[in-house]
């Protein structure tokens, strides 16, 4: 080889000619070896034939790179794209789970997993599967098995892959604000993946400990699946505000929807009530000469469901017009046990430990007679349920009743209905006078 490279450089200076026949010349000159230019001078460099087809030349290299950096860009849209394309049939959780298959079985690998998952958590409320478990253990068999598992603890210390650990923790925390506990599979998918000791494990940990301890902390808790019919979420709903259980809801007018001789569709909305026999009480020592007032709409969430009521309510009693009730003689007199009293006059929200050196004004409000729902938040309505009440209370008869309704809204409203509502499609002109008109109002209430 080295015999061969002396004997090109030396033909090359024009030593080697005039020695040599033409016969040794010409192989020579037929050499395969190709003759590259390095600086001024040309130069011999040997290099094997594979290497030569195997290397591409500027042209290729900068076709390649083109396509390598547009396969790049596309593979950042290629996650919503697929979504988009699934929800176009519809979105169902069935094809929520055919997108999942098709970016599984693209590449072993699960290249650009961490933000297919990340776009399947933004997409999850879309398809309606965000509250189901087996969902999220299928998001969660995406990442790729004993990878990021530590090896040794200087591994542990230093948080072994953090990205794809964070990914992780981001699917049990979007599993605990829907409140969805983790199961046996939820485990082991988290175990193969991550290993015992990382933090998606841990978070896992610590949701197993206290969500059983709140699961029925809550003494009024609001099943998943609220009742479709209004009647019966109105009655729900009535129940839930009264918490009184002599309470009564009555029905003072049922949805009906009729069509007269002339066509016209006559829609009667539904109105229910609740009412106590201690708030029935109370409004019968009413004094007729103080007006009562209907005040609402007032919003109340079920989950993602928004409802209105509305209250018939009267302001405070004056200090002058207040009676006094007298105590029973009988829970006083001398027959009562002094070590079993009927009656003691303790105040019981304060205790020996309580500092007395300063007062707590207490804001008195006025009563509140009734409640209802009703399916319109005008006043026509609302008037029905005053006079259905007067059935059950004749004292409303004598008592004048004024009618205190902000803008109505809706009976029943979702989230959705709250975001994409009809006042963002308002003129900004307007909304902006409008909300300079409130502040001038306030500053000038202030001053007053």
């Amino acid at each position: 080889m080295k015999v061969t490279r002396l004997l090109l450089r030396a033909q090359h200076i024009g030593w080697i000619t005039p020695f040599f026949k033409p016969s040794l010349h010409i192989p020579l000159l037929q050499s395969p070896l190709p003759r590259l230019c390095c600086g001024q001078g040309q130069r011999w460099i040997h290099c094997g034939s594979s290497v030569c087809k195997n290397k591409p030349d500027r042209a290729d290299l900068r076709e390649i790179f083109e396509y390598e950096t547009e396969k790049k860009d596309k593979s950042l849209v290629t996650h919503d794209d697929l979504f988009a394309q699934a929800a176009k049939d519809a979105k169902t959780k069935a094809n929520f789970n055919r997108v999942v298959d098709v970016f599984s079985k693209k590449d072993i690998r699960r290249r650009g997993h961490v933000e297919f998952i990340y776009a399947a958590l933004k997409k999850m409320p879309e398809f309606g599967v965000e509250q189901d478990i087996v969902v999220y253990n299928k998001l969660l068999d995406v990442f790729p098995k004993e990878v990021f598992v530590p090896r040794n603890f200087i591994q542990r210390m230093f948080n072994h892959y953090p990205r794809q650990q964070e990914c992780g923790v981001q699917v049990l925390e979007q599993m605990e604000n829907y409140g969805i506990m983790p199961n046996v599979e939820t485990k082991v998918l988290l175990v193969q993946i991550f290993g015992e000791k990382s933090h998606p494990m841990r978070k896992y940990q610590r949701m197993m400990y206290w969500f059983p301890k709140f699961k029925n902390a809550n003494p009024f808790p609001v099943p998943h699946e609220l009742p479709q019919d209004p009647l019966d979420l109105a009655r729900f709903s009535l129940s839930r505000i009264a918490n009184d259980l002599d309470a009564e809801v009555t029905v003072y007018q049922f949805p009906l929807t009729d069509i007269t001789e002339t066509g016209e569709e006559i829609t009667q909305p539904h109105i229910l009530g609740i009412q106590s026999p201690e708030q029935r009480s109370l409004l019968a020592k009413h004094n007729p000469n103080r007006p009562v007032f209907v005040e609402g709409p007032f919003p109340l969430w079920l989950r993602k469901t928004c409802v209105h009521y509305y209250l018939l309510r009267a302001d405070p009693v004056p200090p002058e017009e207040k009676i006094e009730e007298e105590p029973d003689p009988e829970l006083i007199g001398p027959e009562q046990s002094f070590f079993y009293p009927q009656r003691v006059d303790l105040d019981l929200n304060r205790d020996l430990g309580d500092d007395d050196s300063f007062d707590v004004d207490d804001v008195e409000e006025g009563p509140i007679y009734a409640m209802c729902m009703a399916g319109q938040s005008d006043q026509a309505t609302l008037a029905r349920w005053i006079c259905g009440l007067q059935e059950t209370n004749p004292v409303l008869g004598q008592i004048p009743t004024v009618f205190r309704l902000e803008s109505g809204t809706r009976e029943l409203q979702t989230a959705a209905d709250v975001y994409h509502s009809p006042e963002q499609n308002a003129e900004p002109g307007t909304e902006q006078e409008h909300i300079i008109e409130e502040e001038t109002l306030r500053s000038q209430g202030m001053k007053q």
